[in-house]
Order: structure tokens, then C-alpha cells, then sequence
């Protein structure tokens, strides 16, 4: 096997730093939060040795990749990130009509999105832990969640700029890492103000210390705001999807979530995922969805080699 290839890409203004293995049909992976490309390594060693080129960059506000106006949360919508991406294809994949796409977290956000506004450009898709929502026409996600959960939860906490960034510097960086990557509990993330997580975890047992110093680095490195940010422009996000509230998504797809997700047991999920009128109503060509047994949110991390033939097995029916 071949090491993984660094570049740096020019696309939508910013330097996208992009990580690279194998030959063959792309496979573009899109990470989610506070995580990198290195969130992937497993699934592009996995697919670059059967066969594919797996290319996972860092987004907007991540890692290696620059050129964001950090200081400007309304840059970071999702109109914005689905834009990277496909001047990212047109950079490094000209000649490649459609490619594979796989994301998390986040990157699911962007990817159904990318496959309402360019379903030209997805040849099939794979996403893990966040379904395809329904738009309410009448309050943003956030405004929603607040209601549901109160000012303590997590994504209202990392609304105030500047905020929850100090909170994470005095906590430390490798404990807040730690603490996010070891979270299996079935509901609800609160950081309340001043508490920080409330708890103090260890490492898990999937994540080694050479990886848990990556992501500390780099975070060390670029900060949290470019990743909070994702959270700052969701209710300008919201404003800019109404032209697509009731757009379909028609490209062959794969949904996976662990059973211990807090994604999966926020109110509401578990019912849109296997409802007969919920998720396949917007996803028409939602081919399968796999629940992971003890399985928490990381789950490409944590269950790499199931996850790794889950994604192989559903790209090569095409």
C-alpha cells in the first residue's frame, strides 16, 4: 500500500488541503465535527486497495485547509461548503462526470445537500449518523433545538461567538477530545456554561494516543471557530435551503447509524429514519438503512472495519 499523498488545492478562495490513496473512481469523504480527513484514514486505506482513489480533504475552517474568514460565521453556510466541494471535483476530478461520496456528521449535513443542488456530480452515496431532515418552514433547526433542549445544549452553547471556544481552551484541548470522542451516551450533549462537559473521560479504546494527538494538534493549530462556525450559519443555512424544503434526493443512497448516536435518539429521528413517509419520502432512492449495533457517533472510527465493507459493499453495485 502506498503512503497517502498531502497537496493543497485551490477551490472557492481557500487552499484546500487535501489527502489522497489509490487509483481508480473517486471516492470523496467529508468529515464532520471537531474532526479532519485523518477521521477517514481507515475507510481510504480500505476502498484504495480494492481498487478506488479515496480523496478526503479538510473543510472550510479545518485543519490544514485555509483561506476562510474565520471572523465571519455567515461564510460558513451550507451553500458555502457545498461550493468547496465541487470546485474541489473540478480540481482534482475533471474528467469524472459523477463520483462516490461518503460523509458524517457534518459532512452528511453537506453531502445531502450537495446531492439536492448537484445530483449531477454524485455518482451514489453513503452517509453516516445525520438523515436527511424535513424543513420546518416556520423555525430554524437551531431555534427547534433550543426549545427541545434548552440553552445548555451543546449547539446553543456554540452559538455566541468566542464563547465556547474559551471554555475549550481552559478545559484543555486533549481532554475536550477526549471527552467528545468518548461520548456513547443515547440523548442529548450538555455543556453547561462555566461546567464545561460535566464529566472526565478517558480515551477510548479505538482512538490510539498517536491518533488523539493528531487531532489535538491541529486543532492546537487552527482553533474551534472555523468548525463552531458550521453551527453560527445553520440559521442562515436554514434562510438559504427554503428553495429547496421540498427537494428529493434521487441518487442511490446508503444510511448508517450506530444505536448509541446521539443523533439517532434526538426527538423525532428514529421516527423520520424508519417511517414510511419520513426519510424514503425525501430520499427516494434510499436503498438501505443499517442501525450498528453498540455503536455510538464516531462510528468510522470506532467499528472502521464494518463501516469500511458497508460503504465497499454498496459502491460496487455501481
Amino acid at each position: 500500500m502506498d503512503e497517502i499523498r498531502h497537496r493543497t488545492v485551490a477551490a472557492n478562495g481557500l487552499q484546500m488541503h487535501v489527502a489522497e490513496l489509490g487509483e481508480g473512481p473517486t471516492v470523496l469523504f467529508v468529515h464532520g465535527f471537531p474532526e479532519l480527513w485523518y477521521s477517514w484514514r481507515h475507510q481510504m486505506s480500505f476502498l484504495a486497495a480494492r481498487g478506488y482513489r479515496a480523496v478526503a480533504p479538510d473543510l472550510r475552517g479545518f485543519g490544514d485547509t485555509t483561506g476562510a474568514p474565520i471572523g465571519d460565521a455567515s461564510k460558513f453556510t451550507v451553500v458555502h461548503l457545498v461550493g468547496d466541494l465541487i470546485a474541489l471535483l473540478d480540481a482534482i476530478a475533471p474528467d469524472e462526470g459523477k463520483v462516490f461520496v461518503v460523509g458524517h456528521d457534518w459532512g452528511a449535513v453537506v453531502t445531502w445537500q450537495l446531492c439536492l443542488y448537484r445530483p449531477d456530480r454524485v455518482k451514489a452515496l453513503v452517509n453516516l449518523s445525520v438523515p436527511l431532515s424535513r424543513r420546518n418552514p416556520d423555525r430554524s433547526i437551531v431555534d427547534a433545538l433550543r426549545k427541545a433542549y434548552g440553552d445548555d445544549y451543546y449547539v446553543i452553547r456554540f452559538q455566541e461567538p468566542g464563547e465556547i471556544e474559551a471554555e475549550f481552551a481552559e478545559i484543555g484541548f486533549k481532554q475536550v477530545f477526549k471527552n467528545i470522542f468518548a461520548y456513547r451516551t443515547p440523548g442529548p450533549l450538555y455543556l453547561p456554561k462555566g461546567k464545561g462537559f460535566g464529566y472526565s473521560a478517558d480515551r477510548p479504546s479505538w482512538l490510539t494516543e498517536e491518533d488523539l494527538d493528531y487531532f489535538v494538534t491541529k486543532f492546537q493549530q487552527s482553533g474551534f471557530t472555523g468548525g463552531v462556525n458550521y453551527y453560527r450559519a445553520w440559521p442562515l443555512s436554514w434562510e438559504l435551503d427554503a428553495a429547496w424544503a421540498d427537494a428529493k434526493v434521487n441518487v442511490p443512497t446508503k444510511f448508517i447509524v450506530g444505536d448509541l448516536d446521539l443523533t439517532y435518539h434526538n426527538p423525532g429521528v428514529k421516527e423520520l429514519i424508519h417511517g414510511d413517509d419520513g426519510f424514503k419520502g425525501r430520499v427516494p432512492s434510499l436503498k438501505e438503512v443499517v442501525v450498528v449495533e453498540d455503536a455510538g457517533h464516531f462510528i468510522n472510527q470506532e467499528k472502521p472495519d464494518l463501516i469500511s465493507q458497508h460503504i465497499y459493499a454498496f459502491l460496487e453495485q455501481y
